[in-house]
C-alpha cells in the first residue's frame, strides 16, 4: 500500500512539474499568441472564467493576480499592436474584465465558490461511478483515479458550472428586459389614455358655451313661435265668434221677418140654419 501511494504521489508530482512548465511556456506567449488564445473558438465559454483568462490557479494570491494582469495587459495592448488594432482591443477588454472580477473580494469569492461546487460535484460523480462498478462486479478502479485526469474532470465541471450560472443570468437578463418593456407599455398605454381624457374635457369645455348659446337660441324661437301661434289662435276664434255673431243676428232678422210675412188668416165657415 505505502509503495502504491509512494507511486501516486510521484505521479502526481510529476503531472504538476508538467503542468507549470505550460504554465511558464504559455505565460510567454508573444503578443499574437495571446490574442489568438483569448480570441480563438468557443474562447467565449473559456473566457467565463477569470481564472482561466489570466492563466492562474484559483488559490493564486491577489498580489500574484495583479501582476499576471500587468504582465498580460501589456502583451495584449492595442498600443502595443497596431496591426492589430480591433482584435487586441477585445482581448484587452477581456483581461481588464477578469482582473476586476477577481479584484474584488465579493466576486472573487463567488468564482472560488464554482470551484468548490465543482470538486463536490466531480467526487461524487466519481463515488457513483465506482459505486456502480462495483455492483456489477466490473470495478478495477476509474480513470479519475490518475491526478491528471481527475484534475481535468475538475477543470470541464468548473467550466460547466460558469456556463451555467451565464446561462442563467442571460435568462435573467432577458426577463428583466421583458419585464420592463411591459411596464413601459403599460405606462405609455395609461400615458395615452390620460391625454385622450385632457382632450376630451379640453374640448366638451370649449364646446360649452356653443351649447349653451344653441339652447338659449332654441329656447327663445320656440317663445316666438308659441306667441306667434297664440296671437293667431285669438285672431282666429275673434274672427270665428264674429262671424257667428252676425250669423245669429241674420238668422235672427230671418225668423222675425217670417213670422210676419208667413202669417195666413184663419178660413170662414158658412153658416148653417
Amino acid at each position: 500500500m505505502a509503495q502504491g501511494g509512494g507511486h501516486e504521489e510521484q505521479t502526481f508530482n510529476e503531472f504538476y512539474t508538467e503542468v507549470k512548465e505550460i504554465e511558464k511556456r504559455d505565460s510567454v506567449l508573444t503578443s499574437k499568441q495571446q490574442i489568438d488564445r483569448l480570441l480563438r473558438p468557443g474562447a467565449t465559454y473559456f473566457n467565463l472564467n477569470p481564472f482561466e483568462v489570466l492563466q492562474l490557479d484559483c488559490d493564486t494570491p491577489l498580489e500574484q493576480i495583479k501582476k499576471k494582469y500587468r504582465s498580460l495587459s501589456i502583451l495584449v495592448h492595442p498600443d502595443k499592436n497596431p496591426d492589430n488594432l480591433d482584435r487586441a482591443q477585445q482581448a484587452f477588454e477581456i483581461i481588464s474584465k477578469a482582473y476586476k472580477t477577481l479584484e474584488n473580494e465579493a466576486t472573487r469569492k463567488k468564482c472560488l465558490e464554482v470551484y468548490e461546487e465543482a470538486k463536490d460535484r466531480t467526487d461524487m460523480m466519481i463515488a457513483e461511478k465506482k459505486k456502480k462498478l462495483k455492483k456489477e462486479g466490473k470495478y478495477d478502479g476509474v480513470p479519475e483515479d490518475e491526478p491528471a485526469k481527475y484534475k481535468h474532470a475538475i477543470y470541464v465541471m468548473v467550466m460547466k458550472l460558469f456556463a451555467d450560472i451565464e446561462r442563467r443570468r442571460q435568462q435573467l437578463e432577458v426577463r428583466d428586459m421583458e419585464e420592463r418593456k411591459r411596464k413601459r407599455e403599460a405606462e405609455i398605454e395609461e400615458e395615452e389614455q390620460r391625454d385622450l381624457q385632457k382632450e376630451w374635457q379640453k374640448n366638451f369645455e370649449e364646446s360649452r358655451q356653443n351649447r349653451v348659446n344653441s339652447w338659449h337660441t332654441f329656447q327663445a324661437g320656440s317663445s316666438s313661435a308659441s306667441s306667434s301661434a297664440s296671437s293667431s289662435s285669438a285672431a282666429a276664434a275673434a274672427a270665428a265668434a264674429s262671424s257667428s255673431s252676425a250669423a245669429t243676428t241674420v238668422k235672427s232678422k230671418k225668423s222675425k221677418k217670417a213670422k210676419y210675412t208667413s202669417f195666413n188668416p184663419p178660413k170662414i165657415k158658412p153658416e148653417t140654419r
